[in-house]
């Protein structure tokens, strides 16, 4: 279902980048406007990170198996990482070109097309981000959400594009106006990028849950009936979003093998119901002492 969703989400995004960056072509050649016809680019850029979650999402929506125990869901936050990588590049090559051309004109005043293919694509693809990240978000799905971003940066850089032509339309002496807005909004993707690159590479990392999802992972255990005590509790991704979940409880210590077991599912069983995105629980047994009462 997760990857169905994904998959129904990227075809679309894939189709409108195709679709405005054509328009965008047209609109620039038309309308004699370099700065449009440089958005286009852009939007066939974006392509490449749909094409990247295309491909992904088959491999890391498979279930585990002998050779990958714990599952394909790395493979998530690989893909994440490199869309954010990608949003450097073109943060990058915006400012790069920016400078490059700052004291470049026009040899002809743009048209109305080009305005008009600009403007288009900006509220296309801010419409895009919104419902590809409202979606990301509701099935917990890092690379949707990464690639909504992208989306967004296409539609910021429509911004300076528009504000290039219609400077140009009111006065051919206001084109600098779409280099100070490449790199105004170059900065509003690396800001995209950084968000999305520092946690990717964290998990990548085994980095461990916040304290907030460690105190709920030890609350709910402690809730099951026999538990005297949790302790040593250790958390990794697996993906963006899944935790793996390894802790050690104390029970009773003249509990039987049999109760003990018990106790140990009702635990997993509990964390993975009810803990934050839990899904793989290894739990250790260990006869109470009293000495992690308050661990």
């Amino acid at each position: 279902m997760e990857g169905t969703t994904i998959q129904r989400v990227t075809w679309v995004g894939l189709l409108a980048n195709l679709a405005l960056a054509g328009l965008k072509f047209v609109g620039g050649i038309l309308g004699h406007s370099q700065a449009v016809v440089a958005d286009a680019v852009h939007s066939l850029s974006d392509m490449t990170t749909d094409i990247a979650i295309l491909v992904g999402v088959k491999y890391w929506t498979r279930p585990a198996d002998a050779s990958h125990p714990h599952g394909h869901r790395r493979i998530e936050t690989m893909v994440t990482l490199g869309i954010g990588l990608v949003l450097v590049a073109v943060a990058v090559g915006l400012v790069r070109n920016a400078i490059i051309t700052m004291r470049e004109g026009h040899a002809t005043a743009p048209g109305w097309i080009a305005l008009a293919a600009a403007l288009i694509s900006l509220v296309a693809k801010e419409i895009l981000y919104r419902w590809t990240y409202g979606v990301g978000r509701r099935i917990r799905s890092m690379p949707l959400v990464a690639n909504a971003w992208h989306h967004r940066s296409d539609a910021l850089s429509s911004i300076p594009a528009a504000l290039a032509v219609a400077g140009g339309l009111i006065d051919p002496g206001w084109a600098f106006l779409d280099h100070v807005g490449a790199v105004a909004v170059s900065l509003f993707i690396f800001q995209a990028a950084f968000k999305i690159i520092r946690p990717s590479f964290e998990k990548l990392i085994d980095s461990s849950a916040s304290e907030e999802d460690l105190r709920r992972i030890r609350e709910l255990a402690l809730q099951v009936e026999g538990v005297r005590s949790a302790h040593e509790i250790r958390t990794r991704y697996m993906g963006c979003s899944d935790l793996a979940v390894d802790l050690h409880i104390e029970v009773h210590p003249e509990m039987t093998v049999r109760q003990g077991h018990d106790i140990s599912e009702q635990v997993k069983q509990e964390l993975i119901r009810h803990g934050p995105f839990v899904t793989d629980v290894v739990v250790h047994l260990e006869p109470y002492e009293g000495v992690h009462d308050h661990t």
